[in-house]
């Protein structure tokens, strides 16, 4: 079940000011750790160390794959690839540097199998918090990264708190994830989250 809270887009510049948005209440983030008993607890012969060496071993060798120019698939959930932070573009390409033109470099996952929107769509339930319903940081919108697809069409039933199931339609296949964002000169905005209707370069809901 997938609990979230309302919120109304204050930003005057936009396009949807005045409008109300869903926002998933994030309770708990789930360490590497709790990932590792949790499996432990799906009766697999492997034990808790076991599994937690296994997960370790599997981060650090991701990033030592992303980091040679690879793409990381995992079936069903992401497909991990590092993108580039450009600091401005360069007048051409002879003058083109490193050091005055890319910022960094990003994780970039983009969401593959049964967690592409699509599938996800089939099987989540959205339910409204109540005011007494365990929160973090205020509905915890910002923990989860990303917004609920559709905008507030999809909360079935959102103003009297009942629960409701995502519409299929809404979704579609290779949905972002994570920090997914498009290489490009977007990094002036990196203080910024364009999630948030309350954020100057918020523009509605992200499918």
């Amino acid at each position: 079940m997938i609990l979230y809270v309302l919120k109304k887009n204050k930003n005057s510049k936009s396009a949807a000011f005045g409008k109300w948005f869903a926002y998933p209440v994030i309770e708990e983030t789930v360490t590497l750790d709790g990932l590792a008993e949790h499996m432990s607890s799906h009766n697999t012969p492997y034990s808790k160390g076991a599994i937690m060496g296994m997960l370790t071993d599997m981060v650090s060798c991701i990033k030592e794959l992303l980091l040679e120019g690879k793409n990381v698939k995992i079936a069903d959930l992401a497909i991990f690839s590092l993108g580039i932070k450009n600091n401005g573009g360069a007048v051409s390409e002879d003058v083109f540097t490193v050091s005055k033109n890319i910022k960094g470099v990003k994780l970039r996952a983009r969401a593959t199998g049964e967690l592409i929107t699509k599938s996800l769509n089939l099987e989540a339930q959205l339910k409204k918090a109540s005011a007494t319903s365990k929160t973090s940081g205020n509905g915890g919108s910002n923990g989860g990264g990303s917004t609920p697809t559709g905008g507030d069409s999809n909360t079935g039933g959102s103003q009297n708190g009942g629960t409701g199931s995502v519409t299929p339609s809404s979704g579609g296949s290779g949905s972002n994830s994570g920090s997914g964002s498009n290489t490009g000169g977007n990094s002036g905005n990196s203080g910024n989250d364009p999630n948030d209707p309350n954020d100057p370069t918020w523009q509605g809901d992200i499918n």
